[in-house]
């Protein structure tokens, strides 16, 4: 795919989706939608990707929310052109969210303006969420008629908390990237210059010192458990992955480059296949 509303590129094994529609905020359209998920899509095919970093183009906005050009009737059709089995169309930003979800390499937001609506919606999904000092965070849905979308209404209370949640998404009010660090929405906020190489370093963390594979089953883990019943449920999914990896060519390499004083080099691709540590049945000896 070609693509007019975004850009996509990988350096050093970080790639780096940004929202490009400078001269819009970067507002979100059915196009960008379709090129996010293709992005993401060439993310989980290329093992030569360990980290995604999302941002936007230009000093002004991450992305200020649907483009409204449409007028009153904007949001009429309700979603996207593609509908469910039952006719109703799907929301959008919850394609991407969920697209984002599935993703199986670290995804970080490099928030660097304007956060609104679907602009901040789409970032809920992803695992770690930098700010600039001049980003604007809002969850506008109810001041325009609507409701939230692109899944915050799971995502969003995790993360923050119910009554927080629930504050800004009645009062649909824009606040300050100090109060996003401060209810815990977004990790750290930088001067706008300094907002992307920070987002690197993490990335480079990450890439430089960890298994793919590992990384990729600990993303579904820690997502996945936060709708558990039960801490039985992660312990079995916990048992199933020490197992797996255990015996995998990169827990010898783990072990043995700590030993030797070395940089790790892991031999297993994501692209071998994940194993299944989520198996729907309850083992005899889990009780």
């Amino acid at each position: 795919m070609e693509y007019s509303q975004i850009t996509y590129g990988v350096a050093d094994s970080v790639a780096t989706i940004t929202l490009s529609r400078p001269e819009r905020m970067n507002a979100f359209t059915d196009v960008m939608m379709r090129e996010v998920i293709d992005a993401f899509d060439r993310v989980d095919a290329d093992d030569g990707v360990r980290v995604v970093i999302v941002t936007g183009a230009g000093e002004r906005a991450f992305c200020a929310g649907a483009d409204l050009g449409g007028g009153g009737e904007t949001f009429a059709k309700g979603g996207s052109d593609i509908q469910t089995p039952v006719g109703v169309p799907r929301d959008g930003g919850g394609m991407v969210s969920l697209r984002i979800f599935e993703c199986t390499k670290p995804v970080i937001g490099a928030i660097n303006g304007a956060a609104v609506g679907v602009g901040v919606t789409m970032t809920l999904p992803m695992d770690i969420r930098l700010a600039s000092d001049n980003a604007r965070f809002g969850f506008v849905f109810a001041r325009r008629g609507i409701v939230p979308e692109a899944c915050s209404s799971w995502f969003l209370p995790r993360l923050v908390g119910i009554s927080t949640a629930a504050e800004w998404c009645y009062s649909g009010r824009v606040f300050p990237a100090a109060e996003a660090l401060e209810r815990g929405l977004v990790r750290s906020v930088h001067a706008p210059d300094d907002l992307l190489p920070a987002a690197l370093e993490l990335a480079r963390e990450i890439a430089d010192n960890t298994a793919p594979v590992s990384v990729a089953l600990t993303r579904q883990m820690l997502w996945r458990m936060l709708g558990a019943d039960h801490p039985m449920e992660a312990h079995r999914v916990d048992s199933r992955g020490i197992q797996s990896r255990g015996a995998s060519a990169d827990a010898r390499e783990g072990v043995e480059s700590f030993l030797e004083k070395r940089p790790p080099v892991y031999p297993v691709k994501v692209s071998d296949g994940l194993p299944d540590l989520f198996v729907d049945y309850v083992e005899p000896e889990f009780h």
